[in-house]
């Protein structure tokens, strides 16, 4: 996710506590014939079964030795499917699923032109912390799809769906009449960042299982639902409890976030101890996911690799 696909917007004039989002990093990859469902099934780590409507699932797309090739949200929409996901994996995933549909009824459109992406967050509205976890990717569909974002870290946090009359609408409402403020789409990967979401990027991509990601604790993968490619991997990960790495939080003080792919080294041995998934800088200091060797003493001491050699924070664990 470089610097070319961000939007950004005019300093504000007054600050607003109600904040709506251009999201240009993301994209969509539409799924639909009366096959959709069966090639899904067979390609993805969460489950087609359980995706309704009314709720949507985080997942990911691996090869056939369990790496994750790109992470998405799955959406429901009548008799096809949304995949939202980085934008510049839309054309890989799309070549990787259509080596698969073979004689199937399958169509795979690159939406992105057509589907506008936008964020809402009004975290200090009466609503604040009234999310449960399980409500995290409830999804409303009306002339719009609405995907519930919220966290503990970021509550009142939607993703909204929507084609470019409808949108360019919304905007104008929230912005025109509800006193919302446009922030740039940075921000709205911030938010991703301190909520865990582990979007992957082309430098990212098939480096790492499902579990390494987190994937798993954000529901996005079935261990009954069958073979799918890369399956055997994950679920022996799962079953032998054999996942030596996992995604952290964490932040460091710099002046210009590492790049996605960007080493951790241990300051204690020189070695490096893992790599950045996605980082973000508000003024100097940044947020970072990074995914990391375990420890068994869950003791850490790790900087940046590279001219900054920043120290970096754990604040997760």
């Amino acid at each position: 996710m470089g610097k070319d696909d961000c939007i950004v917007f005019p300093e504000p004039l007054i600050e607003s506590n109600k904040n709506i989002y251009a999201i240009s990093q993301l994209a969509v990859l539409e799924i639909s014939g009366k096959d959709a469902a069966a090639l899904l099934q067979g390609q993805i780590t969460c489950n087609i079964n359980d995706i309704t409507e009314s709720k949507s699932s985080p997942g990911a797309l691996c090869n056939p030795k369990g790496r994750a090739i790109a992470t998405f949200l799955l959406i429901k929409k009548m008799d096809a499917f949304l995949l939202v996901l980085p934008a510049q994996l839309v054309t890989p995933v799309k070549k990787r699923l259509q080596m698969y549909i073979l004689r199937s009824d399958v169509d795979l459109t690159d939406s992105s032109n057509k589907l506008c992406l936008i964020g809402l967050y009004h975290p200090d509205s009466q609503l604040s912390g009234l999310h449960p976890p399980e409500n995290l990717f409830a999804t409303t569909q009306n002339d719009y799809i609405s995907v519930d974002f919220s966290s503990m870290q970021t509550p009142n946090r939607y993703l909204i769906i929507a084609e470019a009359d409808k949108a360019i609408a919304i905007w104008s409402e929230r912005v025109g009449n509800q006193g919302f403020q446009p922030e740039n789409s940075e921000q709205w990967r911030y938010l991703d960042i301190i909520s865990g979401i582990p979007w992957l990027t082309a430098e990212t991509s098939e480096e790492f299982i499902p579990q390494m990601l987190n994937l798993d604790k954000l529901g996005g993968i079935s261990f009954n639902k069958g073979c799918y490619t890369g399956q055997e991997i994950v679920a022996r990960t799962h079953y032998l409890g054999t996942a030596k790495r996992a995604m952290f939080l964490a932040e460091c003080v710099t002046e210009a976030a590492p790049e996605p792919g960007s080493a951790i080294i241990d300051c204690n041995t020189g070695q490096t101890a893992g790599k950045v998934l996605l980082a973000q800088n508000q003024g100097s200091i940044c947020k970072m996911l990074i995914v990391l060797q375990l420890s068994e003493t869950k003791t850490y001491n790790l900087k940046l690799m590279g001219q900054n050699q920043g120290k970096v924070k754990l604040l997760t664990l």
